[in-house]
C-alpha cells in the first residue's frame, strides 16, 4: 500500500513513537488523524505539521469515543486505509512485594488501555477498511500495533505490562487470518529500548546505562526508526500476521 495519499489513524499519536509515526506518515504524503488525550500537544503537532494532520480527542477504552471519532475521521477524509496503535501505559508493580499482592485495579487498568484499547481501535477502523475499493494488489487496509520485547523477557515488576503485550503478539495471526477475506493486512511491532521522553526523563546516566546492554546498535532506538519500520510494513504487502522485533539484539535479562 502506498502511503501517498493515504488516510491513516495513529493513536498515542501526540508523543514518542506515536509521534514518530506522525511524522513519518506526512513526510510520505499522507493525511493523519491523531488519537490522544493531550490536547496541547497534539494540536502543536497539528500547528506545526498543517491542514495533513487533525487531534481528536480519544479515550481508547470507550467505544464511544474511538467509534465516534473514527466516524469523524470517515466522513471529513473519505476512507481509512492505516490503523497505527502506539497509546498504552507502563508501571512497575511486582506480583507480591512489600505492600502485599499486585493490585487487581493496577492490573485491570494496564489491560484495559493496553489490549481492550488497541483491539477497540482496529476493529473499529476494520470495519471502515472493509468500505474500500482495493488496490491492485487486493489490498483494503492495513492495521499495525505496539507490543514490546516485555511480551517475551518481561522483567521485574512487569507482570501486567508483559500481559498486554504478550496479548497484543498473540493477536496478530488470528486478526490476520480473520480479516484476509477482506484484503487488510495486520503486522505488530516489538519495540525493544527506545529514546522517548520517558526515557529521557529519566537524565542522560540512566539512558547511557540502558544502552549498554544493547549489542547492535549499542544505543538506544530512535523513534524516527520505529516510524520507518511503520512504513515498511505499510509498503511490503507480503508482511502479514508477524510482529517484528526491532530491538538491536536485546534479550531482557
Amino acid at each position: 500500500m502506498k502511503i501517498d495519499n493515504a488516510v491513516a489513524i495513529v493513536t498515542g499519536g501526540a508523543s514518542g513513537l506515536g509521534e514518530a509515526t506522525v511524522r513519518n506518515f506526512v513526510a510520505g504524503g499522507a493525511k493523519v488523524a491523531i488519537f490522544d488525550l493531550n490536547e496541547e500537544r497534539g494540536q502543536l503537532l497539528v500547528d506545526e505539521l498543517g491542514d495533513c494532520v487533525r487531534f481528536y480527542k480519544v479515550d481508547v477504552v470507550s467505544e464511544e469515543s474511538v467509534s465516534s471519532a473514527i466516524d469523524a475521521v470517515a466522513q471529513n477524509s473519505g476512507k481509512i486505509d492505516i490503523c497505527v496503535n502506539c497509546a498504552g501505559i507502563a508501571f512497575g508493580i511486582k506480583t507480591m512485594g512489600k505492600n502485599g499482592p499486585h493490585p487487581l485495579d493496577s492490573f485491570k487498568k494496564l489491560i484495559d488501555i493496553n489490549v481492550i484499547g488497541t483491539f477497540n481501535v482496529f476493529r473499529l477502523a476494520a470495519e471502515k477498511m472493509t468500505l474500500n475499493e482495493p488496490n491492485e494488489g487486493g489490498e483494503r487496509g492495513v492495521i499495525i500495533n505496539t507490543a514490546s520485547v516485555a511480551a517475551y523477557e518481561g522483567q521485574k515488576g512487569q507482570v501486567a505490562y508483559s500481559a498486554s503485550k504478550g496479548a497484543i503478539a498473540a493477536m496478530t495471526l488470528p486478526v490476520a487470518r480473520d480479516l484476509a477475506f477482506y484484503g487488510i493486512r495486520i503486522c505488530t511491532i516489538a519495540p525493544g529500548l527506545f529514546l522517548t521522553p520517558l526515557a529521557e526523563g529519566l537524565g542522560k546516566e540512566v539512558c547511557d546505562a540502558l544502552a549498554e546492554d544493547v549489542p547492535f546498535p549499542h544505543r538506544l532506538g530512535a523513534p524516527s526508526e520505529f516510524g520507518d519500520m511503520v512504513s515498511k510494513i505499510v509498503e511490503t504487502p507480503y508482511l502479514n500476521g508477524e510482529t517484528i522485533r526491532l530491538d538491536g539484539a536485546i534479550r531482557l535479562a
